[in-house]
């Protein structure tokens, strides 16, 4: 679809904000393509009051925005009918209050998550918020995204621990939800609703966060299993045990090679433990003979990291992979995987995984087995019979794929039966549609 933008939209938009902070060029502007959609212009403001100014001038004009913060997830979703305007929120980058003794810290949606969580760490506490990219993801990216990673086992996501929001609708108006203490429990819960939005209800601005205290130490327990079932198992055995894992992850017998170049094909549960020395040895003695590794310092570092990112490690080697996140009942864990394996090889594909097993939210990959991309139908023939074979109340959503394949099935899945009311929400916060038309359900 051809753009809407107006001749005169980068000097309505500097006008804003200074022409230093608006872009129209075409080079720097295709660095930033939406699956192959060039913005027509970006602009990055530096305060909330500029920010409401852009949206309303989006929204007046009708035309599309699109919300960047660190621009790790914007290959989520269906390709858009056009982004007119690149709504960047670097400049929008300070901690806005940090209060060590009541454990809470709000910033603004530009700050890097990496910054927040060294920041906290200073003072013994830690932030559980893990994109995939600490020093790339942003604080608004990670909530729009409802990223999650390893610590999601021990702390939840952030829903659990966001105690606030503030945001602009895609009319303009300025707005909040929470605040800045835990028992905070005055109107609507905008807050939540917020959280994994992916930018089509309101621009988030700035976020107030509960922290934890940061272990002093911790340890990480790897046992190795012959089958996913035998590794499940474990899973269970753990989760029946006294033990209260930081993380507990499965990791299938393929993926060991995208994350330390090991060879051998086996399925592995990693155990992260947090306490002192003799918490730690407990862990060890309940976890008996199946471990085989135990790591820390930075070698324990260095394995949760390459567990963040495993998506991203995967299309590096591999960049016609499709990746997905798979949410299931955990009981219903094994047999998906299995179903997953099965849909991989009926088209010429392998499958991996890694994931929070005890929740089973797992992020997997189809990799094409051939040198040759493989042909959209069978990206779509892939997902298509994976969902039909996974139970209800369960979800693979694609994060990642060629743009080509989109066109072919829903990255999203079935459409939810209670559409009519996620759309009657759109229209009050978005009326016209402005927010990522086009890449979501509607």
């Amino acid at each position: 679809m051809a753009s809407t933008a107006k001749p005169h939209l980068g000097s309505d938009l500097a006008a804003l904000v200074g022409a230093e902070n608006v872009c129209e060029e075409s080079a720097p502007l295709t660095a930033f393509a939406v699956d192959g959609v060039r913005p027509e212009v970006w602009v990055v403001p530096g305060n909330v009051e500029e920010v409401a100014a852009i949206v309303r001038i989006a929204n007046e004009q009708k035309l599309t925005l699109t919300v960047a913060g660190g621009f790790s997830h914007q290959s989520m979703g269906n390709v858009p009918t056009s982004v007119d305007i690149l709504l960047r929120m670097d400049r929008l980058n300070h901690v806005l209050h940090f209060d060590p003794g009541d454990l809470t810290i709000g910033a603004e949606s530009g700050c890097k998550v990496g910054d927040i969580q060294k920041k906290v760490f200073a003072d013994s506490l830690m932030l559980p918020l893990e994109p995939t990219k600490a020093q790339q993801g942003t604080v608004g990216g990670a909530l729009a995204t409802a990223s999650a990673g390893p610590l999601k086992h021990g702390f939840g996501g952030a829903r659990e621990y966001c105690i606030g929001v503030s945001f602009v609708t895609g009319d303009g108006r300025v707005a909040k939800a929470g605040g800045r203490v835990v028992k905070n429990v005055a109107g609507y819960d905008l807050m939540k609703l917020m959280i994994g939005s992916q930018g089509t209800l309101g621009v988030i601005t700035s976020a107030n966060f509960k922290l934890f205290p940061a272990p002093k130490q911790t340890r990480t327990f790897v046992a190795e299993f012959e089958s996913c079932e035998a590794a499940l198992r474990y899973r269970d055995f753990v989760q029946r045990s006294p033990l209260t894992p930081m993380c507990l992850e499965l990791i299938s017998s393929r993926a060991h090679s995208y994350l330390d170049g090991s060879d051998e094909e086996r399925w592995a549960i990693a155990v992260r433990g947090a306490g002192s020395d003799a918490v730690l040895a407990r862990f060890r003695k309940e976890l008996g003979a199946n471990v085989l590794r135990e790591l820390e310092g930075q070698d324990e570092s260095r394995f949760w990291l390459a567990l963040q990112d495993f998506s991203g490690t995967v299309q590096k080697r591999h960049q016609n992979a499709m990746s997905m996140t798979l949410h299931v009942v955990p009981a219903e864990l094994g047999s998906v995987l299995k179903s997953a394996e099965q849909c991989g090889v009926e088209q010429n594909m392998l499958f991996a995984c890694i994931g929070r097993a005890g929740v089973a939210s797992m992020t997997a990959v189809f990799v094409p087995l051939s040198v040759d991309p493989p042909s959209v139908m069978q990206y779509a023939t892939a997902i298509g019979d994976l969902r039909k074979r996974m139970p209800r109340d369960s979800a693979a959503i694609v994060t990642r794929c060629p743009r080509e394949a989109k066109a072919y099935f829903s990255v999203w899945g079935e459409t939810s039966s209670d559409v009519e009311a996620m759309r009657a929400v759109k229209r009050a916060l978005d009326p016209n549609g402005i927010l990522n038309r086009g890449r979501f359900l509607f």
